[in-house]
């Protein structure tokens, strides 16, 4: 390991740099990583435009990325479960303590909760990264390490359709066909929903939700009415959705998706928009539509990789765009750009492949 750690990393708002840094000591139970293959994410690049997301505010230097995996290259003298060698996913949010949310099994919500490129902590856009080995997983051999990165998105699909209780034979809406409302689309039709209908403003994204597998297409037009979008969406399923998955955090569209979804069903927030929204309450409140919270996962990363390597559930067409790590700046204008869906850095020189 005498290269040098290259690491990609926002000093502030537009101020995004190559730097080197030094390689990482693992602590006891932690493991070192060389990284080979790290999606860059929407709120990679609103930290680097916006220099913040809500509270979490870049304040200092931080190493961006949280859609990751890699190659165990040492490991910590507590480590049991992982060796030299293994090819890991990192599931980013590791709890710093035992509360009560990591007691009762919701650690996503720990407040002190340690979460790769969310201020203040660094990412693993770089050579070299340590992790908690705890919440490093192995990937059996007929995963890649670009499936193994997609894990992240794809776990924010898996709660989002845990928690809006997706399952056999449900009907789902899902607002917004970008990298997220794509794999809520993938994961619902694991899960066993019978029909998907996506909505978006851009054809070309629902060109592609059609090819993962969606039944309905619906091109939302700008001053196109809540109501009158929710009517269409009945039209297309003939009956209303038992379960509403928004995307977008658009205010517009969270209350189509309230009007869309039937009485007695539910309607899961993943998309994050403006602090304070309009929405039709009153109307959710009589016909008992259940409003649901998503932040981030939890406990999601085995069964993805149960669902990959069984084939149940095909991520690869998500990755449309690769940049070996010293382009990072040209890979995170193609994100910025909306080109293509995921764009993927490729960390480590002599291993390009997927």
């Amino acid at each position: 390991m005498a290269e040098e750690n290259l690491s990609v990393v926002l000093h502030a708002q537009g101020d995004l740099r190559l730097e080197k840094r030094p390689v990482p000591e693992p602590g006891p139970n932690e493991v070192l990583l060389q990284m080979h293959s790290v999606g860059i994410c929407g709120s990679d690049v609103h930290y680097w435009q916006h220099g913040r997301i809500g509270d979490f505010v870049v304040t200092k230097p931080m190493v961006l990325g949280h859609e990751a995996s890699g190659r165990v290259v040492k490991v910590g003298s507590a480590v049991r479960h992982l060796k030299v060698g293994d090819r890991v996913a990192i599931e980013p949010g590791a709890p710093r303590e035992m509360d009560e949310f990591l007691k009762n099994g919701r650690y996503n919500l720990s407040p002190t909760i340690f979460f790769c490129a969310t201020p203040p902590d660094d990412g693993n856009l770089c050579r070299y990264y340590k992790h908690s080995a705890n919440f490093c997983y192995k990937l059996p051999d007929n995963v890649t390490f670009e499936e193994g990165a997609l894990i992240e998105p794809l776990s924010v699909g898996i709660h989002a359709c845990r928690r809006a209780g997706v399952t056999l034979g449900s009907t789902v809406l899902i607002c917004g066909a970008g990298p997220i409302g794509l794999v809520c689309l993938l994961v619902a039709k694991a899960m066993g929903a019978s029909q998907v209908v996506i909505t978006d403003l851009f054809p070309e994204r629902l060109t592609i939700a059609k090819e993962l597998g969606a039944d309905f297409q619906l091109t939302v037009k700008r001053g196109d009415g809540p109501q009158q979008l929710a009517k269409s969406v009945e039209d297309k399923l003939g009956a209303q959705p038992h379960v509403t998955i928004e995307c977008s955090g658009v205010e517009s569209s969270i209350q189509t998706a309230i009007y869309a979804t039937r009485s007695g069903g539910v309607v899961a927030l993943v998309g994050l928009g403006p602090d304070m929204v309009t929405i039709p309450l009153i109307n959710a409140a009589i016909r008992e539509v259940d409003i649901r919270g998503i932040f981030r996962y939890c406990n999601t990363w085995p069964m993805a990789i149960a669902m990959l390597a069984a084939g149940k559930v095909n991520v690869k067409p998500l990755v449309t765009h690769r940049f070996p790590l010293e382009q990072a700046v040209q890979a995170f204008e193609t994100t910025r750009q909306g080109l293509g869906i995921k764009v993927m850095l490729k960390c480590d020189q002599n291993d390009q492949n997927p």
